[in-house]
């Protein structure tokens, strides 16, 4: 996770969007890597499970992300999560909660909401050092920074 912690704070110093770092690994070797590029690519699907996803995908020479991990700073929207899924990506280890978003000004409870929930794919899901992605969070919060 802490690879994932220094990716977003390299996409916050260079204003590139929100506190969302990602890493997927694979057999314990990071394979993938990615940040939050909304602002900075003008994309609003450059999250950074998507960014660590591509990278991944382009690195492997393959579409095909079977046995791999991803850890992620925050709880993965809903597209970020279906994103997973289509990449075959095998468990979810997240930092910060939906909720925990939505105190740096995100809205993916919304979606959330919308969606029903996600209390089917609580095998798939796994919180882990939520602190230090809290801490992350607070960098951001404390940053200058454009809001989105």
């Amino acid at each position: 996770m802490q690879t994932a912690i220094n990716e977003a704070r390299q996409g916050i110093a260079v204003g590139d969007g929100g506190p969302f770092g990602s890493v997927v690994v694979k057999e314990g070797v990071i394979v993938g890597r990615g940040h939050n590029r909304v602002l900075g690519n003008n994309d609003p699907t450059a999250h950074g499970e998507v960014e660590a996803i591509r990278d991944a995908c382009h690195r492997l020479g393959t579409h095909d992300l079977s046995g791999c991990d991803i850890y992620t700073t925050g709880e993965p929207c809903h597209m970020c999560l279906c994103a997973c899924m289509w990449a075959n990506i095998s468990h979810i280890y997240y930092g910060c909660t939906i909720k925990d978003n939505a105190i740096i000004g995100f809205r993916d409870d919304k979606f959330n909401d919308l969606f029903n929930g996600r209390e089917r794919l609580n095998d798939y899901l796994t919180e882990t050092d939520r602190d230090a992605c809290l801490a992350l969070f607070r960098e951001y919060l404390d940053s200058e920074h454009s809001n989105y």
